[in-house]
């Protein structure tokens, strides 16, 4: 035994490390080897579904973010797009303000009412394969989706809300509206109503 007072004395064993794992039973040890691997496999279980979250996770921030962009693309035109659909109406009411063809007019006023009429088909057209389209609503049922209701009209002819006239198409950014058309809505006339009165009372 050394005299050397730096040097500590041995710490001496605990009792349950004195126990050797020999000491242990067949079933002992199998149920701890269970035990064991019944943890992992929680641990695993849980980590695989931590993992498929994160998975689905990154898969909706993916397809949001492709989404996002692809909407950007498609619209980020909407603003020039309705200047443009403002030219188009200017141009045709310019062309629908020039007289009428008749027999004997000047030779000028046909080649520009035909020159107006090709730059407004070519015009139209080049909207078109650029996702700009104009929509006549006359004969459908009135959307207020899609319509704005300038007036009423009472005819007994169609039923009420059908659009009658349109006074100016409505015009579309790949499906999305633009600008709504300005229509005339067909209304029943009173007589017609009185005599539906009439006839439910019957």
């Amino acid at each position: 035994m050394s005299n050397d007072p730096r040097q500590a004395p041995e710490a001496a064993p605990r009792a349950d490390e004195m126990v050797s794992e020999d000491s242990q039973t067949p079933e002992q040890v199998m149920l701890a080897a269970a035990k064991r691997i019944a943890d992992l496999e929680a641990e695993l279980a849980e980590m695989r579904e931590r993992w498929m979250r994160s998975e689905a996770e990154i898969a909706n921030v993916r397809t949001r973010a492709k989404r996002e962009v692809d909407e950007t693309r498609q619209y980020a035109v909407q603003k020039f797009a309705r200047d443009v659909v403002e030219a188009a109406e200017n141009l045709h009411r310019g062309l629908e303000s020039l007289p009428k063809p008749s027999p004997g007019e000047p030779e000028i006023v046909a080649k520009l009412r035909d020159g107006l009429d090709g730059v407004e088909r070519s015009f139209v057209a080049v909207l078109e394969r650029n996702g700009i389209r104009r929509e006549d609503p006359t004969g459908q049922l009135f959307d207020p989706n899609l319509h704005q209701a300038m007036a009423e009209q009472e005819t007994p002819d169609h039923p009420p809300g059908t659009v009658l006239q349109a006074w100016t198409p409505g015009w579309t950014l790949n499906g999305r509206l633009l600008r709504p058309a300005m229509v005339v809505v067909a209304k029943t006339p009173p007589e017609a109503l009185a005599a539906m009165g009439q006839g439910a009372s019957a």
